[in-house]
Formats: C-alpha cells, structure tokens, sequence
C-alpha cells in the first residue's frame, strides 16, 4: 500500500511512520535534510506537492499538516500562518485527487476538539451541531470543509478531531511537567474547564484503526472515554509524580502570557469519542491515571 502524508515530522505523523511499515511511505516536508533525521531514510521525502500532477499512484492521504496553534501568540498575522498552513495545502491534496483517474481509496484529515470551541460541562459526541463561534471552531470548520470535497464513490474521507495528546515524546503534556516536578505545578484558571486527552498509542492505534476499516468514514474524536476537569487533570499528574498541586495558574497571568490563546487553555470541552468506540476500536488507556503513570514521567 502507498501512502502519501503531509505534517510527517511532527509529533503524530512521526511516531505514526513508524507503524505503517512496511508500507511504501511518501512525506511531504518543507525541509528534508531535517526529515531525513527524524524519520530515517526507509521513507521518500518531498519537498513540494508540485511535484505531482495527480494522486493516481496512492491509495491513502494523511494530511496532518499545520503550523502549531498554542507556540505564539495570536496576531492577525499570526492566526492567518495557522489558517493557511492547513487550509492551502488541503485544497492542493483535493486538486490533485480530482486531477487523478484512480484517487486515493482513503484521505484522513487532522482536526481539533476546538471545532466545537468552549463547551462548560455539556457531554459532546460527534453529533454535537451547536458549536461556540471562536477562532478554534472557524479554523477548524473551514478545514473540514475543505477536506470533505475528496469525498466520492471512490474515496472516503475521515476527519480526526483531536484532543490533547498524552506522551513523553513531546507536546503539551511535557511542557507541564518541569514545574509540576518543582512543586510548582497546579490547576489553571477555576480548574472548572475540562480537558479532553488521547493517549499516543491510543491516537496512533485509532488512525490505523479506520484505515484498516473501510466502513469508517466521516468525523470521529480522538479522544479518551473518560475527559477530566483541570483541576482533576492537575491533581492526577501531581499525584503520579509524587508531588504537591498546590499552585495554580491565574486567568489574567495566563492572559497576559498568550492573549486571545489562552483561552483553549482556560475554557474547554468534554468530548467523547463516540464513533470510534462504536466502529469497534478498544482504548488500551481510557482512563487518565493509568495512561500517565505508563510513561513512567
């Protein structure tokens, strides 16, 4: 099986590579010889789509591509390098499955549980149709759109929203640790908001899932059964390093830190992972005290 996945180096695509051996892997990178360190030399690395005339010789598409959305803050510049590194380089993937005479069988496209924006304590599956109008839900809502036009007779599409992603490998989680470890560590804002979390090895399992699946099509969370609050999270990650929870983060120190980001931290969402878990995929981690103190942090 051919497969062709744009946002390879980062934390998903990277540790995804390495389960999808020994298929023929394609990585679209905007720099190879960094590539070539992350991901070794057992997969072909391009630096362009336009490279490509058609996607005739793939039978699946990753695209997990995107500017990281929490590094920086949110300018008005800013938040159009986040649009556009997802949305540009969804409508050149679709361009070139409809230039193609034998699409791809399968494209799966990344998402967010910030298309449903901040949702206080409401359960939300993915029929959820009453989604907060912030930035998170308009940048998610327009790549999804766009990610739907490879649907056919021929391609399914499956959108992953996913939400934080539990790992000692890197992202959110290892920024928290250095002061939980200090003693400094604590909940952020009231603590109320709740925090939605996949283990890696459940966000990698999961995607291999539904592309061994052929009936999955359609958008799906990416997320653990069981969401906590952040306080709940805070007091959890404190207890598996042995340390206190004592600490928390102010609203306005947070603001004053991240502006307008800061509000993916201090409001959230309650997500559950509804279709997955229907489509037959069993959680090795659903619930958060187990899948932390396996990476042994």
């Amino acid at each position: 099986m051919r497969i062709l996945i744009t946002g390879g180096t980062g934390l998903i695509g990277s540790n995804l590579i390495p389960k999808l051996k020994p298929n023929d892997i394609t990585v679209v990178t905007r720099n190879v010889s960094q590539a070539e360190l992350i991901l070794g030399h057992k997969v072909t690395l391009i630096s362009s789509l336009d490279e490509f005339k058609n996607l005739d010789n793939f039978h699946v598409v990753i695209n997990l591509a995107g500017e990281p959305i929490i590094n920086k803050r949110w300018s008005d510049e800013q938040k159009k390098v986040i649009e556009h590194s997802r949305w540009d380089i969804t409508e050149k993937l679709i361009s070139l499955m409809k230039a193609s005479n034998d699409p791809p069988s399968l494209f799966v496209n990344g998402s967010a549980i910030g298309y449903y924006g901040r949702q206080g304590d409401e359960i939300i599956d993915e029929d959820f149709d009453s989604p907060y109008d912030e930035f998170s839900h308009q940048l998610c809502e327009r790549w999804e759109f766009l990610a739907r036009k490879a649907e056919s007779e021929r391609t399914r599409v499956c959108i992953i929203r996913t939400g934080i992603v539990i790992t000692r490998r890197g992202g959110a989680l290892m920024k928290m640790v250095p002061p939980f470890k200090f003693g400094l560590g604590g909940p952020i804002g009231s603590g109320k908001q709740y925090m939605s979390w996949i283990h890696l090895e459940d966000m990698l399992d999961g995607l291999i899932h539904i592309i061994d699946n052929i009936e999955c099509k359609g958008v799906y969370n990416f997320t653990a059964p069981n969401p906590v609050t952040n306080a709940e999270f805070s007091k959890t990650l404190a207890s598996v390093l042995h340390r206190p929870s004592l600490l928390p983060m102010p609203s306005f120190a947070l603001r004053v830190i991240m502006g307008e980001a800061a509000d993916l931290l201090l409001y959230g969402q309650r997500v559950i992972p509804k279709r997955l878990q229907e489509s037959g995929y069993q959680f090795h981690y659903p619930e958060l005290e187990h899948a932390l103190e396996c990476l042994r942090l």
